[in-house]
């Protein structure tokens, strides 16, 4: 969970707000729902020809640097940080390199990545939201797969409401994060839980599937199926529930940071984040 403004390309949105780590409390694993959905409201399976961009009709690439959370990167238009592989995938790639002189709040920007949403041109209202991807690895990486609400150029942040799906960061290869921020438990005091795989495998290893299903007053989280946490306006302690709206999507890959830490002799680039497919199918009502 993070906060992060930066200049977008082609959006009426002034500002974007960025993901800060997670505050992981007591989760309430359940059943997995199966919530009563419509026909699916978005669908990019990043079928193309390699080395083209993604579909425009669907995905605006922002670009800038991020001195909210102290990121490293600069997130760059065009096709050099993401790109289709001509095998069904987007691949997004964080490189460590400055070949325009880019300028973070740092000074001269040690890496370049990118960062795609759907605002202005898809944001949902419940159902449920997935994505299939397989993460990079290393101290100082952060993925993420996130939402925000659609207001977000009218209320600001964190009234919109922010809704982090999935994020990891590179000294936890195991361990993926689910949290929820809005007006009174925002950044730190985001209220969210953890996923952990068993064995000490990694997220890295292999393509796992990521997910929300959202119904009024209800998020539930699941990965590769299995439901780890659940929130409702009783957890959000007497602040306001702001997951009643539309919210657009995100996904990006970050370097350093405040909450991973900067990438160290360790830390091998360039990193890429593998996504096969991101799908919403939209529903009023999702069963309890």
């Amino acid at each position: 969970m993070r906060r992060r403004p930066l200049v977008w390309l082609a959006t009426a949105l002034c500002c974007s707000a960025v993901l800060a780590p997670t505050a992981a409390q007591a989760a309430r694993p359940s059943a997995a729902p199966s919530p009563t959905v419509a026909a699916a409201g978005f669908t990019d399976d990043f079928d193309g020809p390699a080395g083209s961009g993604v579909d425009g009709s669907k995905w605006q690439t922002e670009t800038g640097d991020n001195v909210d959370n102290h990121e490293g990167q600069y997130y760059t238009a065009g096709t050099n940080n993401a790109a289709l592989d001509g095998q069904g995938h987007l691949v997004i790639t964080a490189r460590k390199e400055n070949p325009d002189n880019y300028q973070c709040w740092y000074g001269t920007c040690d890496y370049t990545s990118a960062r795609l949403n759907t605002a202005g041109k898809y944001a949902a209202q419940y159902g449920h939201v997935e994505t299939r991807m397989k993460i990079p690895r290393g101290q100082g990486i952060w993925p993420a797969f996130w939402m925000l609400g659609d207001d977000l150029g009218q209320v600001g942040w964190p009234n919109s409401g922010e809704l982090d799906i999935m994020e990891n960061v590179g000294f936890e290869p195991s361990t993926v994060h689910g949290t929820i921020h809005g007006p009174g438990y925002s950044g730190a005091g985001g209220i969210g839980a953890s996923y952990t795989l068993p064995g000490g495998e990694a997220f890295a290893d292999d393509f796992h599937t990521f997910a929300i299903d959202w119904s009024p007053d209800r998020i539930a989280w699941s990965v590769d199926g299995n439901v780890y946490q659940e929130r409702t306006p009783a957890d959000v302690n007497g602040n306001d529930w702001v997951f009643n709206k539309p919210f657009y999507v995100i996904l990006n890959l970050a370097v350093g940071g405040d909450w991973p830490g900067n990438p160290d002799g360790s830390t091998s680039l360039p990193q890429e984040l593998v996504v096969d497919y991101v799908h919403v199918s939209t529903g009023d009502s999702a069963a309890r």
